[in-house]
This record gives structure tokens, C-alpha cells and sequence, in this order.
């Protein structure tokens, strides 16, 4: 029987890997090594966070991004975005060097066992599967499986309406019409590199103007603007501050605060660089939203209504629809059913609840990433959340596996609030 699978080999799962071995474990580790930025994402698109936020986390800290950029003979600098592409390389890197090796196989189930533990089946995709036992299961399976599209689109075939995360390349939309829903970065950037290749596209958005993200600020300032906006991996400012800094103080708000700052904060903005070649391209229709969608002589017929009620319709070859993710756990098919539905979840997101070490309401079961982001906060919808995530799963692996005692260890970071801010209500202040 296995101690540990690693479902996912994204940065959240190779970071958890990292640790898993540095801590003496043998984890198996299932997921083609940095999928979503390889497959994903098309050439052209740059990284919104800043480099020194965007880390893989080792134990010893030494295979961060800036480290790999050294070895290409490259700065990553503060307010310079990198391509994607150099992303997905680093993470590639980081695997070969800090992590066990990855079994490039797909978890089609994960079901519990009578008595403990979980019967895990792995698939290579060419009709070869293995079933076996592990102890402890890690989901670290990235946004694909939470994608949304609006139910207005989703009666349309694949040919005519995808989610933003389907292309890895956009050429095959050259010389066509295509509509882009949303307002956000992925919606923006990549309505962009379409009309930059000859597109004819449009981004219709349900609010009534675009949100931009400005340059950020030096890191090196006057202690008085520091202090007014500080710096963090989500942006600068206190609320930022604290969503990057206490994802465990965040994770003992009541349900309710806990659900409105998920949903609301970091909404929908393209980055600061985007702006000139987006506004120079790409046309917007604002204030409107899909209200229906049909197949009309091999195109698509969209009636786009107002928020006064009024509908004008738009003919249009393909529509991607960039609206995000919702980490619902009905939505995660490997987990057997019933395993699903016995999970205490945080309501009304129906993600699974977790406990300080992200273990759920099963024993042994741990998730990451997006779908601890209703219990942790914002900061695990970025990579930024790994450095945090890695460490406090794998002494929840030890702890259960009765290796490890769970506590924090010296010289790891602790969580510490501004003063006199109690763990329920400092969200309330700021």
C-alpha cells in the first residue's frame, strides 16, 4: 500500500512532492507535469502575477523561479511579466530537480476502502490501468475540471463554444468571427492575441466598464507608501495583505464571510500591460450577457440581452466563454460518489471544508489549490497558495500516517495578524 498519491503535477502538486520526499515519504505522483500552462494556455500570453510570486516552493527555497531564470541567463524582474511559456519551463525544471518523478497517467477513480485508506486507478490512456492501495490521497487537480460556461452556451457542440482553457493554440480561429465572454484577464488577453492575428472578435461583458490592474509600485519605497499599500503576491494593500499572509485566520472566519470574500474579492481585471493593445483591437460590448444560443447555418446565432431588458442579436462563428471556475466537488468525477456526498463541504460553494492541514471530512484526504480556496481564501487561486499549502499538507500526510506530530516546525513562517485583530473579525475591519 502506498503512503501518499499526488493527483496533479501542476505547481501545487510538484511543490507537494517536494516536500512529501524532503520529509522522508515515497509519494507516487499521477498528472502530466505543468498541463494547464502546456495545453492551456496559446503563445503570447504572459504571466499576471509578479515573478517573485510566482514560486514552486522546495523545502530549502532554492529552486525558485529567479533561480531558473539564472541558469537561462534571464532577471526575473519586478514589473516585467514573463510568458507563459518560460512559466511552464521553470515548471518542468523544478519536477526534473526538486520533485520524485511523475507517472504521466491520468486518476480516472479514487474510492474509499473498507477499513481505511483508498483504492486509487491510474490510466495511460493507450488501455493500460493499474488499481492499487494508498494510505493518504492528495487532489491537486488545477481549475480544468471547475470550468464554467454559462447555461445559455452549453446546448451548442464543442466546435462552436469552448472554455478559454481549451487553447493551447488560437490559429485555427484565423480569418473567422469569434466572441469572447467575460471581462476578466483570461477574457481580455486572449480576445487580444486573437484580433492581433486577424480575428474578427468582439468580448461582450455583463458589467458596464473594464476593470485594469496599474503598474505596480517599486519594491524598494518610502516607508510612508509602503505602509499605506504594502506589497503581496495578490497586489498591493492591507486586504491583499491579509488574503497572501493568513489564509489560516482566514479559514477560522465564520462560513458566510468566508463564502463573500471568495466571491467577491480579486474580481475581473486585465493587467496593466494588456490595456494599450487591448483597447487598440479589441471592441466591447458592455452591459450585456447570452441569453440564448443556437446553431444557425454552421454558425452561431447569439441574442444578447441588456440590463434593461432589451436583446439584439450577433452572428458569429465560435464563442469562448472565459468565465472562470467553480470548484464544485460534483463537478470532480474521479472521486467515487458516495465519498462526494458524505464530505462536509462550505456552503453555498459546495467545495469540500478542510481542517488547518487541508484534510477533509475523510481521513486521508487532503485537497489544494482551487478547491481550498472557499476554506483557505484567494490566495489559493494563484500559485502564490503553494508556498503556503505544501508544508501544512505534508505534516497532515505524517500526521495521519502517525509519522509526524502536525505542529509547526521551527523556522517555517507563522501566520500573525495586525494588532489587536481577532481571527473573526479582522476581514470585518479592512
Amino acid at each position: 500500500m502506498q503512503d501518499l498519491v499526488v493527483v496533479g503535477a501542476g505547481p501545487y502538486g510538484l511543490s507537494i512532492a517536494s516536500h512529501a520526499a524532503a520529509a522522508g515519504l515515497q509519494p507516487r505522483v499521477f498528472g502530466r507535469p505543468m498541463a494547464a500552462w502546456r495545453d492551456g494556455m496559446p503563445p503570447g500570453m504572459f504571466l499576471k502575477s509578479e515573478p517573485w510570486a510566482s514560486n514552486l516552493s522546495d523545502p530549502e527555497g532554492v529552486y525558485g523561479l529567479a533561480a531558473y531564470a539564472a541558469t537561462q541567463g534571464v532577471e526575473a524582474k519586478h514589473g516585467v511579466p514573463l510568458p507563459v511559456g518560460f512559466f511552464a519551463s521553470y515548471g518542468l525544471w523544478f519536477a526534473d530537480r526538486a520533485a520524485p518523478p511523475v507517472e504521466e497517467r491520468t486518476v480516472t477513480a479514487v474510492r474509499p476502502r473498507a477499513g481505511g485508506g483508498f483504492e486509487v486507478t491510474a490510466d495511460d490512456g493507450a488501455g493500460g490501468g493499474e488499481t492499487f492501495l494508498a494510505r493518504t490521497v492528495v487532489l491537486a487537480v488545477g481549475v480544468r475540471p471547475f470550468t464554467d460556461i454559462p447555461g445559455s452556451l452549453r446546448a451548442l457542440p464543442p466546435e462552436q463554444v469552448s472554455h478559454s482553457v481549451d487553447h493551447a493554440d488560437l490559429t485555427r480561429f484565423k480569418g473567422q468571427d469569434v466572441t469572447v465572454v467575460g471581462a476578466g484577464q483570461a477574457a481580455l488577453e486572449t480576445a487580444t492575441l486573437l484580433a492581433e492575428q486577424g480575428t474578427t472578435v468582439r468580448v461582450v461583458a455583463r458589467s458596464h466598464r473594464l476593470n485594469w490592474n496599474t503598474l505596480p509600485p517599486p519594491l524598494s519605497r518610502p516607508f510612508g507608501e509602503a505602509a499605506r499599500a504594502p506589497h503581496t503576491g495578490l497586489g498591493c494593500g492591507w486586504k491583499n495583505w491579509l488574503y497572501a499572509r493568513t489564509p489560516g485566520a482566514f479559514r477560522r472566519l465564520p462560513a458566510p464571510t468566508r463564502t463573500r470574500v471568495f466571491t467577491s474579492a480579486l474580481g475581473p481585471a486585465g493587467a496593466w500591460w494588456l490595456r494599450e493593445r487591448f483597447e487598440r483591437t479589441v471592441g466591447v460590448r458592455f452591459g450585456e450577457s447570452v441569453a440564448a444560443a443556437v446553431p444557425a447555418g454552421g454558425r452561431v446565432r447569439l441574442d444578447l440581452v441588456s440590463a434593461r431588458g432589451s436583446v439584439d442579436t450577433v452572428t458569429t462563428d465560435h464563442v469562448i466563454a472565459a468565465t472562470g471556475f467553480t470548484p464544485r466537488l460534483d463537478r470532480l468525477g474521479l472521486l467515487d460518489g458516495r465519498l462526494r456526498r458524505s464530505l462536509r463541504t462550505v456552503s453555498p460553494s459546495g467545495a469540500p471544508e478542510t481542517d488547518g492541514l487541508f484534510e477533509t471530512s475523510h481521513p486521508g484526504l487532503f485537497v489544494t489549490g482551487l478547491l481550498s480556496a472557499p476554506s483557505f481564501g484567494p490566495s489559493m487561486r494563484f500559485v502564490l497558495g503553494a508556498t503556503y499549502t505544501s508544508g501544512r499538507v505534508v505534516r497532515g500526510v505524517r500526521r495521519r500516517l502517525g509519522t509526524g506530530t502536525g505542529h509547526v516546525h521551527p523556522g517555517e513562517p507563522r501566520e500573525t495578524l495586525p494588532a489587536g485583530a481577532a481571527p473573526t473579525d479582522w476581514m470585518e475591519r479592512f
